[in-house]
């Protein structure tokens, strides 16, 4: 039985295509207008006209729109490699009824229920946030983390408030 030798000029072409196609892959993910694409994104889930941008005086974009009966913001700290994106959306006000309880719960869903995103506490609130840098980030990274944070938080805040709110 004879073996396959393959022409080791064909090898090195397709190598090469290959590298470049590569190539190409990865300046095509690098090259996203990340501000354009928060934007697209937030245009198809906002609602009623909800949608708001700033620029704060240290950089960066900040947005702000309506899903459902949460709030959600989303923050661009820069356009570079090193910069962040980061997705955040209040659900409850602190200090709640039963908060070792609402901590365990929160724990628990952390681990089973909030994909990338997970449950903080910023500035005596309760929030789903979730915080990716910019190196390699796709448009469709973009688009699933403010999707899940703004439909885990509308999913979630009026039974965690009606369980948990105003102690």
């Amino acid at each position: 039985m004879a073996t396959y030798q393959p022409d080791p000029e064909t090898v090195a072409t397709e190598s090469v295509s290959t590298n470049e196609l590569i190539d190409e892959m990865v300046a095509s993910t690098t090259s996203i207008n990340h501000v354009e694409v928060i934007e697209n994104v937030i245009n198809t889930l906002e609602q009623n006209d909800s949608a708001m941008v700033s620029h704060p005086s240290e950089g960066g974009y900040l947005w702000k729109f309506t899903y459902g009966s949460v709030q959600v913001f989303v923050q661009l700290t820069g356009t570079t490699d090193e910069d962040t994106m980061t997705v955040w959306s209040p659900v409850l006000k602190l200090p709640a009824k039963d908060e070792p309880r609402l901590m365990r719960k929160l724990l628990e869903m952390n681990c089973s229920s909030t994909f990338e995103s997970r449950f903080g506490i910023i500035e005596n609130q309760v929030v789903v946030i979730a915080t990716r840098a910019l190196a390699e980030l796709s448009a469709g990274e973009v688009s699933r983390l403010i999707t899940v944070v703004a439909t885990i938080a509308d999913n979630n805040d009026e039974a965690l408030q009606s369980e948990f709110g105003a102690a």
